[in-house]
């Protein structure tokens, strides 16, 4: 009788690789949790898969890269999303992961706390690496609050420290507290795309070399990805607005002698347009840019991911890499729920491997684990088996 294949991590490898040293410890302590017993064990219940995912084109260069990580929910993003940045750290890259996901699950995934809107370094890793949960409902209240100090004079501040500060300007006498408790759609992106903004600009970010994006479900990321192009249109259409206008008012002003109208608003909008512009080159750059597509060997989700990679493509999105989950070893003997999961799995694959363009990417399949991935050891067993 076959028996599963299990992928042991041999016990001198195995207890160097769960030493809990003192940092590690007093995050754990900080979080009120019990340290990890040295007995208690992460191993996939199959082999790694043949193919790779060529990690080492990934991690090669100094040159900074941006890692989008996203999929239908539910499929292990975060997972794959912290496991690649901790790999970069501990290849002697300065990284930094970015967690756009209204529900954010990666203060779980590394066992730390990195709720507060704020970097936050990471704990038991080679080189530095630093998290960040976009907090988009305390952006929000902060907006709201900054709104209504000195009538309004705040927004301009609580903007300048987001990177649009130069949009503040345009907000004119805009009741921005009234606006706020009925957000529109997308809001929430936006906020994100603001700092992506400050990772382009800011001298404060720029040592990272590697920035991986843990990305909210399919819906979102695709609105986040299409919002430059948006924004950019819009600002279009309001530039050429304003221009009408600008020609209007400077006529009247010529008759009564007051000289032309001022320019500077005007001037603000194509500098916000131009920044938009950046961000949308950096989703499409495939030399500095990569969106890896996570799902599992389900139909539903491997249908949801062919209809993301077309909408990746038809945004000009770099996409090379396509993660399989969650898959379930062959068995000679099995119970039936087993073997019927395994041939749900299997027909999973195959369309996969028979689907013009998922077919075309890089596949790496992914063991199932026998246990929960939480805090920066576990991370780095399956970044080994994932990011090879």
């Amino acid at each position: 009788m076959a028996a599963l294949f299990r992928q042991v991590v041999n016990t001198q490898n195995f207890t160097r690789f769960w030493r809990l040293d003192r940092s590690f410890t007093a995050v754990s302590a900080s979080l009120h949790r019990k340290p990890i017993k040295s007995a208690f064990q992460v191993r996939s219940v199959m082999t790694p898969a043949e193919a790779t995912a060529g990690f080492n084109e990934m991690v090669s260069g100094t040159q900074r890269k941006y890692y989008m990580i996203g999929g239908k929910g539910g499929v292990g993003k975060t997972s794959c999303a912290a496991s690649l940045a901790v790999k970069f750290a501990n290849h002697g890259h300065p990284t930094m992961v970015v967690s756009t996901d209204p529900a954010h699950s990666l203060s779980d995934s590394f066992a730390q706390n990195l709720t507060g809107g704020t970097l936050v370094p990471v704990e038991g890793v080679d080189s530095p690496l630093f998290a960040l949960e976009i907090n988009a409902e305390k952006a929000k209240e902060d907006l709201r609050t900054a709104s209504q100090k000195d009538g309004g004079s705040g927004v301009k501040d609580f903007m300048d420290g987001m990177g649009l500060g130069m949009l503040a300007d345009q907000l004119g006498e805009l009741k921005l507290g009234e606006l706020l408790d009925t957000p529109p759609p997308g809001l929430d992106e936006a906020i994100a795309i603001s700092k992506v903004l400050q990772f382009v600009d800011s001298q404060e970010y720029s040592m990272f070399t590697r920035i991986v994006f843990d990305t909210a479900p399919t819906g979102h990321t695709l609105w986040l990805l299409s919002l430059p192009d948006f924004l950019d249109s819009s600002i279009g259409k309001m530039i050429k607005i304003k221009e009408k206008l600008a020609s209007a008012t400077s006529a009247l002003k010529s008759m009564f002698g007051k000289g032309d109208a001022p320019q500077n608003a005007s001037h603000k909008l194509d500098q916000l347009r131009e920044r938009m512009g950046k961000v949308r080159d950096l989703f499409r750059d495939s030399s500095g840019t990569e969106f890896v597509i996570v799902s599992i060997p389900t139909v539903m989700a491997v249908n949801e991911s062919s209809r993301l990679l077309a909408s990746l493509r038809k945004e000009s999105v770099p996409v090379r890499r396509l993660i399989v989950n969650q898959i379930l070893p062959p068995s000679a003997s099995d119970c039936k729920f087993c073997a019927m999961k395994r041939k749900d799995q299997t027909r999973a694959l195959n369309i996969i491997q028979n689907d013009p363009d998922l077919g075309g990417l890089k596949l790496i399949q992914v063991p199932l684990f026998d246990a929960e991935i939480r805090g920066v050891p576990a991370l780095k067993f399956m970044g080994d088996m994932v990011w090879r």
